[in-house]
């Protein structure tokens, strides 16, 4: 089942990973990876724990130090700028950890990024997007509940003015009923003109959002599968997923 990883480069990709190797100390993560994303799409990166996804997405925002190949954003090859560059390229990644600051407040936290671009959201919009951290505005951080926390990690990045996020994970650990609400905003995003590339275990969670999805075994991209495709790719889906 294995595809192959080098392509050529499809004009009008706002995102176009080629030939990407990462490495974690002498641990050789990612092997060559090829992969683009066009504006207004969801993707996808499906895979076990350990296929190489997470740093696939920490490999885009600079934040692997050793990494090869080429990462072109809006046009610009990115492999060499520092992570506080690549987020002035118009990105913003959301991890899995979510990184909110127990000493401040949920508003403090919103608020403490910088914007990074003209465009992002106001704190507004915000609200009315995430009516739940206008009812906690005051609330610490580590006070919050673990779908607050990450809708608060969500709205941050968009009051930067990103507009291709990293989402790393988002339904991780979240009861049914949040990540209901988190698919209704992904598509809300998308209809917006957001620009998404996912990794996520939840195959169910992702499967109706996504346009394309990229299959991750090793450090390597073995399947490539768009919406249309899931009925005839699902026997083969369990062998990598267990779905």
């Amino acid at each position: 089942m294995h595809t192959e990883t080098t392509h050529q480069s499809t004009p009008g990709a706002v995102l176009k990973v080629h030939g990407l190797h990462a490495h974690y100390g002498e641990s050789h993560i990612l092997h060559g990876i090829g992969f683009e994303v066009f504006a207004g799409e969801v993707v996808t990166l499906l895979g076990r724990n350990g296929a190489g996804r997470t740093t696939t997405l920490k490999s885009i925002m600079g934040l692997v130090a050793k990494r090869q190949g080429s990462i072109e954003i809006q046009g610009t090859e990115a492999i060499h700028l520092e992570p506080h560059h690549i987020a002035k390229l118009g990105l913003g990644f959301c991890p899995e950890e979510r990184g909110i600051f127990s000493s401040l407040s949920c508003e403090e936290n919103l608020l403490l990024p910088p914007i990074l671009k003209p465009g992002g959201m106001t704190l507004e919009a915000l609200y009315d997007l995430f009516p739940n951290l206008l009812e906690r505005k005051d609330s610490p951080g580590t006070k919050l509940s673990g779908g607050e926390q990450q809708m608060l990690a969500l709205a941050r990045i968009l009051r930067s003015g990103a507009k291709l996020l990293l989402l790393d994970e988002i339904s991780e650990g979240l009861a049914p009923v949040i990540v209901q609400s988190l698919a209704r905003l992904i598509l809300r995003l998308k209809e917006a003109g957001f620009t998404i590339v996912m990794v996520e275990q939840n195959f169910r969670f992702a499967a109706p959002l996504a346009d394309r999805f990229y299959v991750m075994d090793r450090g390597q991209i073995v399947q490539t599968f768009e919406q249309p495709d899931l009925e005839r790719v699902s026997p083969n889906l369990k062998e990598f997923l267990g779905v």
